[in-house]
């Protein structure tokens, strides 16, 4: 009789079980066995029947840190958790919690409460967070009188709203009678700067807030504790270049990259949805334009963050130059005493200051704005050159020790000289056999559904379709019996559909069930895959209905937004909902999982 015989397991959850202990060690098996027996002992004194977890007891809430997060790439999160492992270390009791796990009956009991929130583009809030913040926005919010709190917002400064949603919730934490702690940290792209000091000071507070607990606090893990991987953001891999391919046709106008990078020997583990992390270097006649616009010489020495290194130094390997930022926009306004540039700031000229940020470089402003800059001043002014995260185009559990990745080169001209964006031009310039500085960014939010009999549809544009690749690579591997539907657009049907060979043969295989494309400017009216999506209403409806998943990855600013609104419509249309009952299903499916996106 064999071991499976024995086990309680339903037949076809037996396979998922051995698939989850794969590869564990002795610790993380003893990690697990412990969790899944807290479960048994939890649920057989729990009520038959009740799936509603209990409400925190008032004195328990009174002595623990709760730590909301929410977290579109992962940053958030990784922040979040730093900070409940140094509560932890304190002895004191911390739980951190994912926006869309929270339970918001608990908010009126919270004593402490910090909050760590992305923005996303045009002051949206992520993913993971939006019932949160519409809940914290709406009549049904408490009042919150005995709270103390604190934010620590993320955003981009190179948008015109940075860091809205952080501020959005402090306004009304505090309106809803909370008390501020300490200051909204607001923390651009260089993150730590503005981050570590306000994780610091966090901790300070939370001992004094909780120093009337008992000095040595249990806390109960939700997840095993894992050891920092050798190879991470600060410490990042070196991976050679394996493959470096152009797969657009002669006739686009864009120029799009299959690249392959070997892992090897690195120990590096990442799962479909997820992204890998780029450090790049700037193009050397980008950082020999801007010393000449600024008269500047390249060896001169600057000391910065307890570093001195060159200025050539600093502008190729510490600082960004490809993206304008709103803090720098504002000191070369003041340098240069241009009315025009501070007019640019003022809130009337928000969607001028934001188209033109979409289309100038640090440079563009040098060089049509003149003002004067010493070395250090510059080092000191510009944003800390940031990691760019790309969405991984392949399953490891079938190409091993690679890693592989589409990238647009961005490669233009604005009034006759050449632009480029800093990581696509570092990556398209690779040679096979050099190396390229990377690290994995886990994006747990985007994976595929444990349960492999599910459908998911995947709406992927141009380099969207990355992250789609891999699914069908592992949904392939793993012998998923879910259908697998893609809608894919680009401009043109011969000379951008990324990876035509592989979807036809996928289709063939069966490995891909349907495939609905939208070439916009092959016919007089463009088509793009909304409408593509709204013509199949009706099948996404059911599938939908029926279970399916649905992943959108790609644009942010537009195609994203016009997709949600084309579901809108088509929950509106089949599902004979009001357009708000229609949000509020959408909204569900994004609490669920089942409704996932990895835009940019």
């Amino acid at each position: 009789m064999t071991a499976a015989t024995l086990s309680p397991l339903p037949e076809d959850k037996q396979p998922l079980v051995a698939r989850l202990v794969e590869g564990l060690d002795v610790d993380a098996l003893h990690w697990l066995s412990g969790y899944v027996a807290g479960m048994a002992a939890q649920r057989q004194t729990s009520v038959k029947g009740a799936a509603v977890e209990p409400i925190a007891p008032a004195a328990e809430v009174q002595a623990r840190l709760t730590v909301v997060y929410g977290s579109q790439t992962g940053n958030a999160k990784r922040l979040a958790e730093d900070l409940g492992r140094r509560v932890t270390a304190a002895g004191l009791a911390v739980r951190v919690v994912r926006a869309d796990a929270y339970p918001v009956r608990e908010l009126k009991q919270e004593r402490l409460l910090y909050v760590v929130i992305s923005t996303q583009g045009d002051a949206e809030p992520p993913d993971d967070a939006r019932a949160l913040v519409e809940f914290l926005g709406s009549a049904r919010a408490p009042k919150l009188e005995d709270l103390r709190y604190a934010v620590l917002g993320l955003g981009d400064s190179s948008y015109p709203q940075f860091c809205a949603i952080g501020r959005q919730l402090d306004e009304r934490l505090t309106s809803l009678g909370a008390h501020r702690l300490f200051a909204t940290g607001e923390a651009d792209v260089d993150l730590e700067t503005v981050a570590q000091p306000w994780l610091e000071h966090a901790l300070q507070q939370a001992r004094e807030q909780l120093k009337t607990s008992a000095p040595s606090a249990k806390v109960t893990p939700l997840r095993t504790a894992r050891s920092s991987p050798i190879w991470h953001r600060e410490q990042p891999f070196a991976a050679p270049l394996l493959l470096n391919q152009r797969i657009t046709g002669r006739g686009s106008d864009r120029d799009v990259r299959h690249l392959e990078l070997s892992l090897e020997g690195s120990g590096l583990r990442y799962a479909p949805g997820d992204a890998l992390g780029i450090w790049p270097t700037q193009s050397p006649p980008l950082v020999d334009a801007v010393l000449k616009a600024l008269q500047l010489e390249g060896d001169a020495p600057v000391q910065a963050n307890g570093e001195e290194h060159s200025l050539r130094m600093w502008l190729s390997e510490r600082r960004e130059l490809t993206q304008l930022t709103r803090p720098f926009f504002a000191a070369h306004a003041e340098r240069s005493g241009d009315d025009h540039l501070r007019e640019l700031l003022s809130p009337a000229s928000r969607d001028a200051l934001s188209h033109l940020f979409s289309r100038w470089q640090v440079l563009d402003l040098l060089q049509r704005h003149p003002a004067s800059w010493t070395a250090d001043s510059l080092v000191a002014a510009l944003r800390p050159l940031a990691p760019r995260l790309y969405s991984i185009a392949s399953s490891q559990s079938v190409v091993g020790e690679e890693v592989h990745l589409t990238v647009s080169h961005v490669d233009y001209s604005l009034d006759g000289e050449a632009r480029w964006g800093a990581a696509s031009r570092y990556l398209a310039a690779r040679a096979e056999g050099e190396s390229a500085s990377v690290f994995i960014e886990a994006n747990e939010r985007f994976h595929l559904p444990s349960d492999n009999d599910r459908d998911i549809i995947m709406i992927g544009p141009g380099t969207g379709v990355a992250p789609f690749r891999a699914f069908v690579q592992e949904r392939a591997e793993r012998g998923a019996s879910g259908r697998n539907w893609l809608l894919f657009g680009n401009p043109h049907f011969y000379s951008d559909f990324l990876y035509q060979a592989e979807w036809q043969q996928a289709l063939k295989s069966g490995q891909l069930h349907r495939l609905d494309l939208a070439f916009s400017r092959d016919q007089a009216d463009k088509i793009y895959v909304q409408h593509r999506l709204r013509e199949q209403g009706r099948r996404v409806y059911d599938w939908l209905e029926g279970g399916a998943h649905l992943y959108v990855c790609g644009d942010a600013s537009r195609m994203a937004r016009d997709v949600h609104k084309t579901l809108i419509a088509i929950v509106t249309e089949h599902g004979n909902r009001t357009t708000e009952d229609a949000e509020a299903w959408l909204n569900q499916l994004i609490q669920q999982g089942r409704y996932a996106r990895d835009v940019y």
